[in-house]
């Protein structure tokens, strides 16, 4: 939810103001937009780079306006968002999927250009009549048009004295593609049959004989690919509020005496009674008044099994009914309710995570304006030490060609695309390459059970038959019965039945009837058949009472078959373990990890799983600001912390953990608070995540370790004259070529990959 709300703090004088600030590419922007705002007095704020927000505390004698005025008079635009948002969670940007066509489409037409150009350029036995001019066609679009959303941050940072990145791209640009515009015109490599020959070294009487085209074009193309690819790393910033703001009832059906008037749910209050149909939401949190069902709260507080309610129970919004109508009464509307904090814990985590610092922005503010002055000290050198404008000339170039940072650009995209190319075909996807960075250096994990080392669905478990008496044909009376049932144990027992039928039709039954709380009942093949809880009168043999006792041991729920009032066998149904679970957990130790098990389930059923898959560490019972809170205290202890969950009772803790791993199964919500989302459901994907993201960590550092040697190598060595600019051109081009062949090893990674 995206808010603009000035917030009284502890101390009545302090406010805090949400801003939308545009413009920002870098975390060298996010630095300055910070640094400009802390420069008032009693101001200070935390930019986030992914949502394009600036969360700033501030006096009360400082207005939003100010604040506004301030960001703009850094660079860049800021404004309130508006009141009430329409989509919660967009951010500054706009539509991302719109944003995201349009550099799409930026990068498709300028690798259409540039290919020839780079083609024409370096092959010299494929330069024909006039390819020169064919070329210098290509690259003044590419020059004009491709680049020039860096001509213009690069113009807006020298009105505000700074430099970025975008500064050095456009310089060398500029510089290659107008010191080729010379050539052309006035240095005779117009004239036709030209041909550009390779050279290692400058040649200072023919320097002009030279076309920097490709270094021209090839700039644009590769920083282009790097920061398209960064873009949609940060798509879907604000998915996960928007999921959680979609999963409320939009509407509630409000109790008037015996009738019931539809209104949307904005329009209930506190104390008004309304009325849950089977399979509708719950509009709000509050009290049954009347009726009894089942609700299913899996993805609100993480229960497995539907809870039983009646008269009195309290019920939380967004719990999906899933037996018979029931009357609440509201205990708590709007920003008051279990979902509406879970979104507020969300909102806030996000709000102070994401802190994306690449290396090559760190160090942009004295790279570029050290490489310009690099390059004017060479040309005055060149010109005061006596030789021609067009040897000085060329050295300055070569200086400006060889230091494009297109390496520095790649070396991170291009290696979390191998990644993620790999990371799909072992199920796991990652947001972004700062999830690589956190995951590599996490030491504790934190599991949601159900629906993550479960997998949430329920099933029979056990069926325990008397003597004399075919499991086969319990199942087959009880799955007849519970047939006409809706209830989550009963649609389990139905899915065996039909299993151990091979799907055969189950036999009809007839007078059916459902008593919540207790059981279903009928006539099956001329027989009585009841299947529910133990009743009172009905004595059960030793065996079903050891059965009942070991589904209780196990946290399953246990219903006993009776045929004619005679018991024939007990069915223990509960959440299934995942196949995966205790080899993953297993190899997560190995790993150096240490796996905790936080669930909103019971202690019996937390436990009973924890044993399975050998997790020393359980916290039960836990509410969703519980779980934020557990992850919040092993922070402090000085763990890294993962939190893997699939459910919206899971959402805070991961967007508060150190990374956050949501399974693809579970909801929107969970998935988009998460860093990383495993596709497949299987537990394994968590060990080959870490595996994979170590590898790529260490083919990042080796990426960028060539990047900033390659430089420190060549602009000396361009400086000195020993290096022309078309060889420059060469040399960053194949810079760039290694960074990505090296980064395209991952796609052979193996899952047996080592530490």
């Amino acid at each position: 939810m995206t808010s603009a709300d000035h917030r009284p703090a502890t101390d009545t004088s302090v406010m805090t103001t949400d801003l939308l600030v545009g413009g920002m590419t870098c975390a060298a922007c996010v630095g300055r937009v910070e640094k400009k705002l802390g420069r008032v007095e009693g101001v200070t704020a935390t930019v986030n780079l992914a949502t394009g927000q600036a969360r700033v505390s501030h006096p009360s004698s400082v207005t939003a306006h100010q604040l506004i005025s301030v960001v703009e008079s850094a660079g860049y635009t800021a404004e309130l968002p508006p009141e009430e948002a329409e989509e919660p969670g967009r951010d500054a940007s706009g539509d991302p999927s719109e944003a995201g066509a349009g550099d799409r489409g930026r990068l498709l037409i300028t690798a259409l250009l540039s290919v020839p150009v780079l083609v024409l350029s370096m092959v010299p036995a494929l330069q024909f009549t006039y390819w020169q001019w064919l070329c210098f066609n290509l690259a003044a679009p590419v020059v004009g048009w491709s680049a020039w959303p860096f001509h213009e941050r690069a113009f807006k940072g020298l009105r505000h004295a700074t430099a970025t990145m975008d500064t050095l791209v456009s310089l060398g640009v500029l510089a290659a593609f107008a010191w080729s515009t010379y050539a052309l015109w006035f240095g005779g490599a117009g004239e036709p049959g030209m041909r550009m020959p390779f050279n290692l070294f400058p040649e200072a009487d023919a320097g002009g004989a030279h076309l920097y085209l490709e270094a021209a074009v090839s700039v644009p193309l590769f920083v282009l690919a790097g920061r398209y690819l960064e873009a949609r790393a940060k798509e879907g910033t604000g998915s996960a509020l928007r999921a959680l703001a979609e999963l409320g009832a939009k509407d509630v059906e409000l109790r008037e005496g015996d009738q019931g008037r539809r209104v949307p749910v904005s329009e209930l209050r506190v104390g008004q009674e309304f009325l849950v149909r089977p399979g509708e939401k719950v509009a709000t949190d509050g009290t049954v008044t009347e009726g009894s069902s089942a609700l299913d709260l899996s993805l609100v507080t993480g229960e497995s099994t539907p809870v039983e309610v009646g008269p009195g129970s309290a019920v939380v919004g967004a719990a999906v009914n899933v037996g018979g109508m029931v009357v609440v009464r509201a205990t708590a509307v709007g920003a008051d309710t279990q979902l509406a904090r879970i979104t507020k814990l969300v909102s806030d985590a996000q709000a102070g995570k994401a802190r994306i610092q690449r290396l090559a922005d760190a160090v942009a503010g004295v790279f570029v304006p050290a490489i310009v002055t690099v390059a004017c000290t060479v040309l005055g050198f060149w010109l005061g030490a006596g030789a021609d404008a067009e040897a000085a000339v060329t050295a300055a170039v070569a200086v400006l060609v060889v230091a494009c940072p297109c390496a520095l650009g790649l070396a991170t995209p291009t290696a979390f695309m191998a990644a993620t190319g790999r990371g799909a075909q072992l199920g796991v996807l990652l947001r972004g390459p700062e999830a690589l960075e956190r995951l590599r250096h996490i030491d504790t994990v934190v599991f949601d059970k159900t629906g993550t080392l479960t997998t949430g669905r329920m099933a029979l478990t056990e069926t325990t038959a008397t003597p004399g008496v075919d499991t086969a044909e319990i199942l087959r009376l009880a799955g007849a019965v519970e047939y006409g049932s809706e209830h989550p144990i009963g649609r389990a027992i139905v899915a065996a039945a039909r299993q151990a039928a091979d799907d055969d039709p189950l036999p009809s039954v007839t007078g059916f009837r459902a008593v919540p709380g207790v059981g279903v009942s009928g006539d099956v093949d001329g027989c009585q058949v009841f299947v529910g809880r133990p009743r009172e009168g009905v004595r059960l043999p030793d065996g079903l009472r050891q059965a009942l006792g070991r589904a209780e041991d196990a946290a399953r729920t246990a219903v006993v078959v009776e045929k004619d009032r005679r018991p024939i066998g007990v069915l223990a149904v509960g959440d299934t373990l995942r196949p995966s679970s205790e080899a993953a957990v297993r190899q997560l130790r190995a790993l150096g990890i240490e796996p905790i098990l936080v669930t909103g389930d019971g202690p019996a059923a937390a436990r009973a799983v924890a044993e399975r898959v050998g997790i020393e560490e359980v916290h039960a019972q836990v509410t969703p600001e519980g779980k934020t809170d557990i992850v919040t205290k092993l922070r402090e202890e000085g763990r890294r912390v993962a939190v893997i969950g699939d459910g919206v009772n899971d959402a805070a803790a991961l967007a508060s953990a150190d990374l956050g791993i949501a399974m693809g199964g579970g909801t929107d919500a969970a998935i988009g608070a998460a860093d990383i989302t495993l596709v497949r459901e299987d537990m394994q994907a968590v060990v080959a995540a870490v595996r994979l993201t170590r590898r790529t960590l260490t083919t990042i550092r080796a990426n960028l370790a060539w990047a900033f040697g390659y430089n420190v190598v060549t602009v000396p060595l361009a400086a000195t004259g020993w290096l022309n600019p078309m060889f420059a051109a060469v040399a960053m081009s194949a810079s760039s070529v290694l960074v990505v062949a090296n980064s395209l090893r991952l796609r052979a990674y193996s899952q047996e990959g080592t530490r």
